[in-house]
């Protein structure tokens, strides 16, 4: 898959560099990251920063398509945002955003903007969401974004305190627009 380059508004969705490291090094520290996100393993160093901007920069494999979400005028990062397990016409979305970040719909415009890229250039047929059922802000972002609530997956992942949570099912159709 070939890396592009995605605008909306004010953001911009690109690749990842490996300048991104210490910035992705910060974020993944953030407890709600952290929780929402985990990484396994122990805190996240500067190695561990600069394999997570690698491993999400490589696109090779077709599967995944990872973006830095920034600022399209200081070009400062805000978040992150990925279709994975690509497979079949289907794909799994995921985000978070940098603490400052919050607040400005930055996830939702992403997660809009990159599903659009899926269905139109892809030609993925359903993209789905799923948060834990603790995660509120994750809830608003799905809905924003157009992804319809389909269900509750319990117990069905271990988040960042180790415990496993009930998931909210959201999915998008390309032929839901």
């Amino acid at each position: 898959m070939e890396h592009v380059e995605l605008t909306a508004a004010d953001l911009l969705l690109r690749p990842w560099r490996e300048t991104d490291a210490p910035a992705v090094r910060d974020a993944l520290r953030d407890p709600d990251i952290a929780q929402w996100n985990p990484q396994g393993g122990g805190p996240v160093d500067d190695h561990a920063a600069l394999l997570w901007v690698r491993r999400r920069a490589d696109w090779s494999g077709g599967d995944h398509a990872s973006m830095a979400v920034t600022d399209a005028a200081d070009g400062q990062l805000l978040g992150s945002v990925s279709l994975h397990h690509i497979h079949h016409g289907d794909a799994s979305v995921g985000y978070w955003t940098m603490p400052a970040a919050r607040g400005r719909q930055v996830a939702t415009r992403a997660v809009v903007r990159l599903t659009e890229w899926a269905f139109d250039d892809l030609r993925l047929h359903r993209v789905e969401l799923c948060h834990a059922v603790a995660n509120a802000a994750s809830c608003r972002v799905a809905e924003r974004a157009g992804y319809l609530a389909e269900g509750t997956l319990r117990e069905s992942y271990q988040y960042g305190d180790g415990r496993r949570y009930d998931e909210h099912l959201h999915a998008r159709l390309a032929t839901d627009r």
